[in-house]
This record gives structure tokens, C-alpha cells and sequence, in this order.
């Protein structure tokens, strides 16, 4: 079936615009208004998008793709196909880096993110992905773990709701889609600021960006964070930490961070990651 599917995908088509990367925090709308999944679907290039699942995240992977096609064929998409992915040796398929290589969008589910770098990570699969999406010749969303595996550095697990520690994050690599970023979701849902905070002041290179259920970071190419949806992004930066007692103490002692900023996004907001400044582009 994906073989025929990749062979009608060889006339040629519309090619989508204002692709994107989407950080989904999870939980978005899939009944009611979907403002993030119509979003995916007219930046993947509406009725014309071809547009790829991949739900090996999940433990349920047939189930949850399936869900997700119905969503899409809905919303008027002709050509979608779902990569049920179990192993990393599917990853070698020539026929499934062929859809990769022509999709126009792509569509990570959610799940369990260790379970999704275990089978995507260092494939050849990964790096056409990865290489499409930076170069902006599709749209790439990732819901929940989809969204955790964003960075090059990927927050594996870890506690909530206590004061920043070192024992509250556990950290592992990512899929290195948007390197800079460490990405936490379900973030104000679940109490995550601390973690979110922790696992910065270990890595005090990178942006983290904490994004609420129903909630998503739009990344366009051009420096500027969009945030939409129905909660916040939460912008941890760390340019201009001046201190952290990170490397001294044990896992459970408390943290001591110094002029660590933060800024809290709601829709509609923009965030400039080159100046590291909130906009009111889209105001």
C-alpha cells in the first residue's frame, strides 16, 4: 500500500508554505476547534499535503495513528500514511526514506521519548528527516514526546513541584531537530518549572522552552518562536546566569542560580531567539 502511495506522489503538486517546526506540549484540541492540528495540516499544504504519522512513541502505535489519519483525512487530506515503525531496521526501508524524503509534513505522536530516540536516532531515516526540516521543505510537528526529543539534549524523566535540584531531571541526547532548545511539556499542567530550571543550570547553552497542554511553539525559520494555542510557552534563559552551585553539590541539595530569566509567552507572543526578546509581532 505505501509503495503504490509513494508512486501516485510522483506528479507534481503543490509544494507547502510557511512550513514550520511545532513543539506541541500535548493534550492539543483533537475534538472541537484543533487550532494546532489545522495549523499542521495547511502549513503541511492543506488538501495537497502529503503527510506522514509516526506514532513509535506510542505503546499503542496502531491505535494512536489511526486516530491521527482520521483527523487529517477530515480535514480534506487525500495522501497520508502512517510509518509504523517498530525497530530501528525499518528505518533502513528505502520505500519509508522515500515518503520521508517527498512528505510535505510530519507528524511524531506522543508517548514515551526514550522509546522514540531509540528507534529514530542515528538512522538514516532521522537524517533526512531532520535535514528536510531544517531546511524548511516540510512541516514537522511533535506532540508530547514528540516534542521532548526536539533538542540535541532531551529530558528523559524526573520529579515535579519541589525547588530546583539536580536528581529532579534526568537527562539523555535528543533527535538534534532545533540543537539549542531543551524542551519540557505538559509543562504548568504538571509542575515543571523546577525541572525545567534544573535541567538548565546544567546546561547553561541552551534555551529552554517549557510548553503548556493545548499549546504549541511554532518555529519558522526566522529566529521568532510563535506561540499558539490555549496555554503559555515558558522561556528559560540562561545568557545571562552569573552563577550556579550546579557542579558542587549533591543531587539533592538545592540549587543556587543567579539572574536566570524567564519569560512567559501566551498566544499570539513572539520570541526573537536571536536577541533573546519577547515580540508583539503577531499582536
Amino acid at each position: 500500500m505505501l509503495q503504490l502511495a509513494l508512486q501516485s506522489l510522483q506528479s507534481k503538486m503543490p509544494q507547502p508554505t510557511q512550513t514550520a517546526i511545532m513543539v506541541i506540549g500535548g493534550a492539543e484540541d483533537k475534538v472541537h476547534g484543533r487550532e494546532i492540528l489545522h495549523s499542521f495540516f495547511g502549513r503541511s499544504g492543506g488538501e495537497d499535503a502529503r503527510i506522514a504519522i509516526l506514532p513509535c512513541a506510542s505503546r499503542e502505535p496502531a491505535l494512536i495513528g489511526d486516530r491521527y489519519r482520521s483527523i487529517f483525512q477530515a480535514m480534506g487530506a487525500k495522501a497520508i500514511e502512517v510509518l509504523n515503525i517498530c525497530d530501528r531496521a525499518q528505518c533502513d526501508d528505502p520505500v519509508l526514506q522515500a515518503y520521508v524524503s517527498d512528505c510535505t509534513g510530519v507528524f511524531l505522536t506522543g508517548g514515551d521519548q526514550l522509546r522514540l530516540c531509540g528507534i529514530l536516532a542515528d538512522t538514516p531515516l532521522m537524517t533526512i528527516l531532520r535535514s528536510r526540516a531544517q531546511a524548511q521543505a516540510l512541516t514537522l510537528a511533535g506532540t508530547s514526546a514528540g516534542a521532548a526529543v526536539m533538542g540535541y539534549h532531551m529530558i528523559a524523566g524526573g520529579g515535579s513541584g519541589e525547588t530546583p535540584n539536580r536528581s529532579m531531571v534526568d537527562m539523555t541526547l535528543g533527535l538534534g531537530i532545533i540543537p539549542e532548545v531543551i524542551v519540557d511539556q505538559h509543562f504548568h499542567n504538571r509542575n515543571r518549572m523546577a525541572r525545567l530550571m534544573s535541567a538548565i543550570a546544567g546546561h547553561r547553552d541552551r534555551l529552554g522552552i517549557g510548553i503548556d497542554e493545548d499549546t504549541c511553539a511554532v518555529f519558522e525559520g526566522d529566529g521568532i518562536l510563535q506561540v499558539m494555542g490555549k496555554g503559555a510557552v515558558t522561556i528559560v534563559d540562561p545568557g545571562e546566569m552569573s552563577y550556579t552551585n550546579h557542579a558542587e553539590v549533591s543531587q539533592t541539595e538545592p540549587l543556587c542560580i543567579s539572574n536566570l530569566r524567564v519569560h512567559i509567552l501566551d498566544a499570539g507572543s513572539c520570541f526573537d531567539l536571536h536577541k533573546r526578546r519577547m515580540t508583539l509581532l503577531n499582536r
